[in-house]
């Protein structure tokens, strides 16, 4: 089985996490890293942390060769995906990037 990356785009509520989570288990969010104690703490300085962590976890799971990653942010810019693709590259993953919507609520 090829090794697949799953980029899931969308805006915030949209449903990335939601949509990540039905296709592996192994889903790299940079939200994770305001989840204290269950609760979602937003602090705009841990940004450039939180991403670096999702950028950690993704590169964790392809050093294990995880047979499907998903990488659920925002990513609104092309340079917001760079780090992941080339991540891809350097460990042989084909990349699928999806944007989700959520016009139904």
């Amino acid at each position: 089985m090829e090794k697949t990356l799953v980029i899931v785009r969308g805006v915030p509520g949209s449903g990335k996490s939601t949509f990540a989570s039905l296709i592996t288990s192994f889903v790299c969010t940079a939200d994770d890293h305001f989840m204290k104690g269950g609760k979602y703490m937003f602090d705009r300085n841990q940004l450039g942390a939180a991403h670096k962590a999702c950028i950690d976890k993704c590169e964790w799971g392809m050093h294990t060769a995880l047979p499907v990653i998903a990488v659920a942010n925002t990513s609104v810019h092309a340079k917001d995906l760079k780090p992941y693709i080339d991540l891809a590259n350097k460990y042989g993953y084909k990349v699928i990037s999806t944007i989700v919507e959520n016009r139904h609520g």
